[in-house]
């Protein structure tokens, strides 16, 4: 457990403090503020879908390190993908906080899976899921 936990620190430390894609999209054609209201987090999604492929993504907010690193990890993981995909890898990353999904499932959130044991932090659950919330809002309302 000891190993997982520094795995999960350091992969966490690396997408808070050097954010790849936190940066703003000028020619976004989606887009959509997420706050969590129990704690201020927020970020604005933004994202450039062409021919239903997410072909550039970014964010820009403030927030604790669980929902910015949440953030800077999903838009690594839904970049290059259709919306469809990108919907079924919300719905992979919700269940992984529910601790519902198989291996191969949380193999296919890449890092994202490292915010697995978040699930034992009920505070922290509202920051990991802040981006994929609104991710999945954003393609539900187009």
């Amino acid at each position: 457990m000891e190993n997982n936990r520094s795995f999960y620190n350091e992969i966490l430390t690396e997408h808070n403090v050097n954010p790849y894609h936190k940066t703003d999209i000028k020619d976004a054609n989606y887009e959509l503020h997420g706050v969590n209201p129990s704690c201020g987090d927020e970020i604005t999604l933004k994202l450039k879908v062409d021919n239903d492929k997410i072909v550039d993504a970014g964010y820009v907010g403030d927030g604790c390190a669980i929902s910015q690193a949440s953030a800077d990890m999903m838009i690594d993981l839904v970049l290059g993908k259709t919306k469809e995909e990108a919907l079924r890898l919300a719905d992979i990353f919700f269940r992984m906080i529910k601790d519902e999904i198989s291996e191969d499932e949380l193999e296919e959130l890449e890092e994202a899976g490292a915010l697995q044991d978040i699930s034992h932090m009920p505070a922290r659950v509202k920051c990991a899921v802040l981006s994929w919330h609104t991710l999945e809002e954003m393609f539900e309302c187009k």
